[in-house]
């Protein structure tokens, strides 16, 4: 005949086994879970931290570009002084010579306007760099 003792012994003894077995790795998860999430804030930190230097750094290069590009048109704007030769012409050239100055200055403006956003645009990839780097 079959001993319901023994047998009651033995399913108690698996029983404890495996529900010690689920604890230790219940335990393991949860600390696994603990330690992952602590991870996952330190890692919002850092990139609310770099979100906020990104924003300080564009913040400073547009606010420098705008400055320097009123000035830039500012003094296109005004004319630039040509260099005189001291000579006069013997012909009057006035209207050409007023059109070309004209759009020598409008073409001079606009290379230093494009000179002036590829300056401020490496500026800002550099920065955006050094922050990322870090």
């Amino acid at each position: 005949m079959i001993d319901y003792t023994k047998l009651s012994i033995i399913a108690v003894i698996l029983c404890v086994t495996f529900g010690s077995g689920w604890f230790v790795r219940n335990k393991d998860y949860q600390e696994y879970k603990k330690e992952q999430k602590i991870i996952a804030e330190q890692q919002e930190a850092k990139v609310e931290s770099i979100k906020q230097q990104q924003a300080l750094v564009n913040k400073g290069i547009q606010d420098e570009y705008d400055a320097k590009l009123a000035l830039l048109r500012k003094y296109y704007a005004d004319g630039v002084r040509q260099p005189s030769s001291g000579t006069m012409p013997s012909i009057s050239t006035a209207k050409s010579l007023a059109d070309a100055t004209t759009a020598y200055t409008i073409l001079a403006g606009q290379c230093a306007e494009t000179t002036l956003m590829l300056v401020e645009l490496q500026k800002w990839l550099n920065e955006q760099i050094g922050i990322n780097a870090k």
